[in-house]
């Protein structure tokens, strides 16, 4: 087989048609046959030759772009990709990010300080450690040696029970038996992924999305079928397309201040994905890590469990990110069909998760100290979102496209198209700030010319000068490195 055009495509073959031919292309580069830069066939002309639907070469051509094979121009067509120098991933940048900005004369009292804008993780010094202490203190003095024997895999009851009461906040109403504890939201993934999916599964995820959760999905061999998102939610045209010609096991989602983008769903549109969720049989994850941070006047945000009255929503909620990540304590909501599968799942995973991290969880929150800590929090970031705010309305160059989040800790920034944020980031990186670029949380690892900012891990203080600087870099950037010829604004519909 020398050409594209000698491809035999087996329709007796329980793989799909473009799947087939994604195969194949793939073989034909990687063994250097299709030479980098080879303009491929056009859509139309390889259909004929193939003897199969147009939509067969697209789905084709768009896996191959998606794993890097090829590169398309606009109204050129599509070109075999340079996969011997293909660096997509951002622990391999390109060393001529690697020039260096004193020449700027930034002013700043600690110049070698970074400014990370990177990590979502909470700083130590919003640690309750006073608070959780009088609370572990209890329990041990409580339970004794019970505190630390093996919990039942479903999580401690009287935690669940309290969780139970406090998810009626958020309009959900589920008893203590639909509750499930988990040791984090990374594990909830793993489990889901474990009891739901076989090989070659196919699952939905939001793109850009949370890179835990790809990892997760790609572990398990899944075929991910990726949906764009916009700044009101998921893309629901290509998700209803996509419903048409594949039948996922669950779609994977992040309905309020969604990361990496902070954006917000329409009520209208989490209102449609339980429509679909219900009319396509599929289940929806939502992952709810970030919804007690609703920072401003516009009050809680409405989650996809509360609406869900086909029980098609698996509800996962983690603590990490506004209470102390190091003590892994997360939960889910889960349908009633899959109680069993679950608990197998959560049982070959870690057979329980700390009997003494959820009896104290428990105190404290019957006791109101969470409450009291989500407050205290909110007002932190409030100041924090406020600072960052002003800072990049008064300092960030022009060029740069974002959309302000309704709460959360995430802001999403895009380059003019053409530009890498993974060489931003590294440029950054080489100047003592810290961004996220945008390929950390491409479903296929592809550079983009987005990035993240995130206020968990910068003080107030500190806000001001870092958008400065990282804006004078920015500048710097524009000017001085040249646009990627092959590189298209991948994801162009989030603005």
């Amino acid at each position: 087989m020398k050409r594209i055009e000698d491809i035999q495509l087996d329709k007796s073959d329980s793989k799909f048609l473009y799947f087939q031919l994604f195969e194949k292309i793939k073989e034909l580069i990687e063994l250097n046959i299709l030479k980098p830069h080879t303009k491929l066939p056009s859509i139309r002309y390889l259909a004929e030759k193939l003897k199969v639907n147009s939509v067969t070469i697209v789905n084709a051509y768009n896996l191959l772009e998606k794993e890097g094979y090829i590169y398309k121009k606009v109204g050129s067509g599509s070109f075999v990709q340079d996969i011997g120098s293909k660096k997509n991933n951002m622990y391999f940048l390109d060393e001529e990010a690697g020039i260096n900005i004193d020449n700027l004369k930034i002013n700043s009292d600690n110049k070698n300080e970074v400014i990370n804008f990177a990590s979502t993780a909470p700083m130590p010094d919003l640690f309750p450690i006073d608070d959780f202490k009088i609370v572990l203190n209890e329990v041990l003095d409580r339970d004794k040696g019970r505190a630390f024997t093996y919990q039942e895999s479903q999580g401690y009851l009287e935690l669940r029970k309290a969780i139970s009461n406090y998810l009626l906040v958020f309009n959900i109403k589920a008893n203590e038996n639909d509750v499930h504890i988990i040791s984090g939201a990374q594990q909830g993934i793993d489990i889901l992924s474990k009891a739901l999916i076989d090989y070659g599964d196919i699952v939905f995820t939001e793109n850009p999305t949370y890179t835990g959760a790809i990892a997760v999905f790609k572990s398990r061999s899944a075929r991910i079928l990726d949906i764009p998102i916009n700044k009101d939610g998921i893309d629901l045209i290509d998700l209803e397309y996509k419903l048409k010609n594949f039948k996922p096991k669950f779609l994977y989602v992040m309905p309020n201040f969604q990361n990496p983008t902070g954006y917000t769903y329409s009520i209208t549109k989490k209102k449609k994905l339980i429509e679909l969720a219900e009319k396509h049989n599929f289940y929806i994850i939502e992952d709810d890590y970030l919804s007690d941070l609703y920072l401003f006047e516009q009050g809680r945000f409405t989650s996809l469990k509360s609406l869900d009255n086909v029980d098609k929503v698996i509800y996962i909620k983690s603590f990490s990110k506004i209470f102390m990540p190091g003590l892994r304590l997360a939960f889910m909501i889960i349908p009633e069909k899959l109680y069993s599968d679950v608990l197998s799942a959560k049982h070959i995973s870690d057979i329980s998760t700390s009997s003494l991290i959820q009896r104290a969880f428990h105190l404290y929150l019957e006791k109101g100290i969470w409450q009291k800590h989500i407050e205290q929090v909110n007002n932190i970031y409030s100041e924090r979102y406020d600072t960052i705010i002003k800072s990049i309305k008064k300092h960030m160059p022009k060029q740069i496209k974002y959309v302000l989040p309704e709460g959360g800790l995430n802001f999403w920034f895009s380059l003019p198209s053409g530009y890498s944020g993974n060489k931003l980031y590294k440029l950054c990186l080489n100047n003592n700030v810290t961004i996220a670029p945008g390929s950390l949380f491409d479903v296929w690892q592809r550079d983009t010319n987005y990035f993240r900012l995130s206020i968990a891990s910068v003080n107030k203080e500190k806000i001001d000068f870092g958008i400065y600087k990282l804006s004078r870099i920015i500048s710097f950037f524009l000017e001085n490195y040249p646009k990627d010829p092959i590189k298209t604004n991948l994801l162009n519909n989030l603005f």
